[in-house]
């Protein structure tokens, strides 16, 4: 099972990502997570990507491009793999093409997941992280028991700067300016389709596999 997801930040990709993954058993590949585990290394691509996230604008294609190549190398997405975040341009589409294409290979489902706005910007900018371990936790649907602080490991969890309400704007604003032709790239093929971001979460598997004809 190949399968991409797209999809305003804060829609559900992740989740529905993971979810789609259980399932069939396909790694997810979760562009997003790449980039910020660069970054917390500070490598060369992480130096250069953490600019564009900060200002809430996507990373250049060849560097995104480049970093997916270099995943689906790896053995466990040989059969199968669920893309959330990727792609965001017509040439990330197209070379995510030539990527299949050079091993035979196709993709089977386009999902557009889909939210309003101002859902999204609440989501997100109640979401906190934990800068040590990881772990995301929300004011809301999953709070810690401790007040500010990681379930896990007990240190003090942050906002990232891109789920702050000006920059949740800002990245809704750059995904309808670059994202939209993608979602006419598949849509031009008959490949896309959708699904809100805000279906009940026991509710969703069902759906997922409704939706992708697997049910």
């Amino acid at each position: 099972m190949r399968v991409v997801l797209l999809g305003p930040p804060g829609s559900g990709k992740g989740t529905c990502s993971k979810i789609i993954g259980e399932i069939y058993g396909a790694p997810v590949i979760t562009t997003g997570d790449m980039l910020r585990a660069a970054v917390a290394k500070a490598t060369p691509l992480g130096v250069t990507a953490k600019g564009y996230m900060d200002r809430g604008e996507l990373v250049p294609d060849d560097l995104v491009n480049g970093l997916v190549a270099k995943r689906f190398r790896e053995p466990d997405a040989a059969d199968g793999f669920v893309l959330d975040g990727y792609p965001r341009s017509p040439r990330q589409a197209e070379a995510l093409e030539r990527m299949l294409e050079a091993s035979g290979k196709r993709l089977d489902h386009v999902l557009h997941v889909t939210l309003e706005d101002e859902v999204i910007i609440d989501r997100l900018s109640k979401r906190r992280s934990c800068p040590k371990c990881g772990a995301i936790f929300h004011l809301e649907n999953k709070p810690p028991r401790m007040n500010g602080k990681c379930d896990t490991c007990s240190t003090a969890l942050v906002q990232r700067d891109d789920d702050k309400p000006e920059v949740i704007r800002r990245r809704i604003e750059v995904y309808r300016e670059k994202t939209r032709p993608v979602l006419d790239f598949y849509e031009k093929r008959g490949e896309i389709k959708t699904i809100r971001g805000d279906i009940d979460l026991k509710q969703l598997p069902a759906a997922l596999r409704r939706v992708l004809g697997h049910d």
